[in-house]
């Protein structure tokens, strides 16, 4: 899982086979978003802003589920 510079995000990740896209926030909580294109994950990814990025593009469009660890 790739770490990045964010104040709200602390990794992310992509899966590419299940087209899933795992996110690790600043609370520790990590969730699981469905059905994300590899060129939406590589873009967020590349963002100035991941924190940003991830509230216009992925946040209420994708389909997500918490992941227990």
């Amino acid at each position: 899982m790739p770490a990045v510079r964010s104040s709200a995000i602390v990794r992310i990740r992509y899966q590419p086979k299940e087209r899933e896209l795992l996110v690790t926030f600043v609370s520790g909580k990590t969730y699981a978003y469905e059905g994300v294109p590899e060129r939406v994950y590589d873009a967020f990814v590349a963002a100035p802003s991941h924190g940003t990025f991830f509230n216009e593009i992925i946040r209420d469009r994708y389909p997500y589920r918490p992941v227990s660890r």
